[in-house]
């Protein structure tokens, strides 16, 4: 942050860290093997919508990394907006590891492209016994974090996503701050 910055209250968004996005792939065998938690065979990017300005030039930007994304690894990638304005990015993929690979690819391609102020998290649904679980990836903290959904008014099953914490804190890094645990409701996956 500048001098400018500091006298006029303008602060500088964190840039996106992507580096850390890897460790769920290792984590996988935990998840599945251990907790009876398998991937769903998707997995989205959410970011802030961006102004009219950057718009124009990043609609064209978006179509061309989706070709992209989509032609390298064989996923399916398509975009999609919630009701609360936001961009996401839906991918399918039946291997988990090209799933965590087109993540990581389109996150890092709209990084280079000047987006990575606006990119927020990525979500990994996984499909237990009983229950659906998502890993959410915060990309300004570079942690993770469990999110389990109810179903019911927006609540979520805070005693199970403490479990998945502890089950977990050893093969990813989890965000020890729980008030930054974001409950991704109501993602257009679909």
């Amino acid at each position: 942050m500048g001098l400018g910055d500091v006298l006029f209250g303008r602060k500088k968004l964190k840039g996106a860290k992507l580096d850390k996005l890897f460790a769920l792939s290792t984590a996988q065998v935990t998840l599945e093997s251990e907790l009876g938690l398998k991937s769903s065979g998707a997995a989205a990017v959410v970011f802030k919508p961006l102004s009219a300005g950057e718009f124009a030039r990043a609609e064209q930007e978006l179509d061309e990394l989706l070709g992209v994304a989509a032609q390298s690894s064989g996923s399916e990638v398509r975009r999609r907006s919630d009701s609360y304005g936001f961009q996401w990015l839906v991918i399918r993929d039946p291997d988990f590891e090209d799933l965590v690979t087109t993540v990581h690819l389109v996150s890092s391609e709209l990084d280079a492209r000047g987006f990575g102020e606006q990119l927020l998290a990525a979500l990994f649904p996984f499909e237990g016994k009983d229950r659906r679980v998502n890993v959410v990836y915060g990309f300004k903290l570079g942690t993770f974090w469990p999110f389990i959904p109810t179903g019911s008014n927006k609540e979520r099953d805070n005693a199970e996503e403490m479990r998945l914490k502890n089950e977990l804190e050893q093969e990813l890094p989890i965000e020890p701050d729980l008030e930054r645990w974001l409950g991704l409701f109501d993602a257009p996956l679909d």
